[in-house]
């Protein structure tokens, strides 16, 4: 059996796409998108005229140059446009693969505007291209989608006659003859007699398939339409259908509808319907008419074969090209970006380098006014600590003993050599006390005189009571410590003597200095009580730890020993 050649469905998606595209081409252009307007009126000019005079592969490459240069968020309609006549480009020349996959990218582009009466469109074109791929559920399925979306009834109307078409394909003709007959009966169907016509045809075919006598008047009547409209593709059907209504008892008569059929498809130059007329052909005509039908059919179906290939590998090359500049241009577009992120991010880096250097100038700045806030305030304190001390001294060490020497003075003969000489022994002690309190207190000399100043201020130490023992100390190249070291160190020393005297109650110190490749030392030890733990906050070893760490040192307490005081200075060279 030969299947029957359907034209409807395809009729159908090309009188979608016409209404489209006269929508489309009346909407106004986008504001601020000159680009994309001037590519869509450069190319949908030549695309529309090469595709209205069947030159499809022209047609198809402006059509995809629309598509490939428009701008995906304003132009979507255009592209989407674009996309189904490509799709019906690929319909055209067998290629429903291709065709399939055109109008699924169309899907992605649609916009609010236009969505339904675009996806109408693609989901019919869809359900064509499965019914060419037998895939008849599918087509069902998206014939369907489309009725549902439909906006007018005549719309409505020729895509449930596709519907009908796929049952008819299917052989199902008990479900299209229902459908096909409340479409020959609607109001569309009498006031549009093309649509009129094609259910006709289709169901005067289904009553033929089931043998039922009314099929002859509807195929009948579906001729006399499509030759009062001079509707070629609908002719060819009707003398197609009715070739084979004929074929079983009229032979002759079957053999001349098929040559009209044939006529009429040469005559367009459809070369599928040619191709089914001379299938026909091939099956109604005698045999010595058959070998030069077949010959025809098979010189015929190998060049439709090789166009068809020849127009898929064609339509495949234009995506690819056109996708490749595309991509190509993207890769510019890209590249020029990242070199416009890295000069943004160049400036970035120097104002961020800037700022820090900002910062940092900012910060020293604002440590140099502390630090030397800081030093000003320690220099008042330790001024102020000083005149505490030094008055402490005088009230502690000399006020009651120059107040008992005034005291003597005043109740005491002082014409009497004995009392005299124990006035004068007072005054001088008052003296050596005053001297050692100036001495204290005094500047230091940090120069080639400090070792013997230093050696002088230890040695004061020394009585009766106590001996006071210094070790190596020529052995330090005083020249090489630093002015403020030797201050500290000096003080550091008296204060630690000091504190000795007051509290120790040992007999001798020792004082052991040291130099060595990375600091200066020195060890102190006595054979005192030892010290408290913890320190006493009014105790001068404390004075002794803030004096070691202005200069950057440390002082270690040795506190393992039982008895007396093990001390470690140790000062940066």
């Amino acid at each position: 059996m030969i299947l029957q050649r359907v034209h409807f469905p395809f009729f159908m998606s090309l009188l979608l796409l016409g209404t489209f595209f006269f929508s489309c081409t009346r909407s106004e252009p986008s504001i601020n998108k000159a680009t994309s307007e001037t590519a869509y009126h450069q190319y949908i000019t030549p695309a529309e005229d090469f595709y209205a005079k069947g030159v499809y592969d022209s047609a198809y490459y402006y059509y995809n140059q629309i598509r490939t240069k428009s701008d995906a968020k304003t132009d979507g309609d255009k592209i989407v446009y674009s996309l189904l006549k490509m799709a019906a480009i690929q319909q055209t020349q067998g290629d429903y693969v291709g065709s399939e996959a055109t109008a699924t990218e169309a899907l992605s582009y649609f916009q609010k505007s236009t969505e339904g009466q675009y996806k109408v469109a693609i989901y019919n074109t869809l359900g064509i291209n499965y019914q060419h791929l037998f895939d008849y559920a599918n087509a069902i399925r998206y014939y369907q989608k489309a009725s549902a979306l439909a906006d007018t009834p005549l719309q409505k109307a020729v895509i449930q006659n596709n519907i009908a078409v796929v049952y008819l394909e299917q052989q199902h003709y008990k479900q299209a003859i229902p459908l096909l007959t409340v479409l020959s009966q609607s109001p569309i169907a009498l006031n549009n007699l093309e649509h009129q016509a094609r259910v006709l045809d289709n169901l005067g075919y289904c009553y033929f398939k089931i043998q039922d006598s009314r099929s002859s008047a509807y195929l009948k009547k579906a001729l006399a339409i499509h030759q009062q409209l001079q509707f070629d593709y609908g002719l060819i059907t009707s003398y197609s259908n009715l070739a084979k209504y004929y074929q079983k008892n009229q032979p002759q008569l079957a053999f001349s509808y098929a040559q009209q059929s044939y006529a009429k498809a040469t005559a367009i130059q459809s070369t599928d319907d040619r191709l089914s007329a001379l299938a026909l052909l091939m099956e109604v005509s005698s045999p010595s008419q058959l070998r030069n039908y077949t010959k025809r059919y098979l010189q015929l179906n190998d060049s439709i074969s090789k166009v068809k290939q020849i127009a898929k590998n064609q339509f495949a090359k234009i995506k690819y090209d056109a996708t490749q500049e595309r991509n190509e241009n993207l890769q510019l577009k890209a590249e020029k970006a990242e070199n416009a992120l890295a000069l943004a991010q160049q400036r970035f880096n120097n104002y961020l380098l800037f700022f820090i250097l900002l910062l940092v100038l900012i910060a020293v700045v604002l440590l140099y006014f502390y630090l030397k806030n800081k030093s000003k305030k320690e220099k008042q304190a330790a001024i102020y600590e000083s005149e505490t001390r030094i008055a402490k001294k005088l009230h502690d060490e000399l006020a009651n003993d120059v107040y008992q020497t005034i005291a003597f003075a005043e109740t005491q003969d002082l014409h009497n050599p004995i009392q005299k000489e124990t006035l004068l022994d007072n005054l001088d002690k008052i003296y050596t006390r005053t001297r050692n309190i100036s001495r204290e207190n005094s500047a230091i000399g940090t120069g080639a005189s400090y070792e013997m100043a230093l050696k002088e201020m230890l040695s004061g130490f020394s009585s009766s009571r106590v001996q006071v023992i210094v070790k190596d100390i020529s052995t330090v190249p005083w020249d090489k410590i630093a002015e403020e070291q030797k201050i500290a160190l000096y003080r550091v020393l008296q204060e630690l003597l000091v504190n000795m005297k007051k509290h120790s109650q040992g007999s001798f110190v020792v004082l052991r200095f040291e130099m060595n490749a990375k600091a200066f030392l020195v060890h102190y030890s006595d054979n005192g009580i030892g010290m408290p733990h913890p320190i006493p906050s009014k105790n001068g070893l404390h004075n002794v730890e803030n004096r070691i760490r202005t200069i950057g040192g440390s002082i270690i307490f040795d506190t393992s020993s039982s008895k007396g005081l093990k001390i470690q200075l140790t000062f940066p060279k």
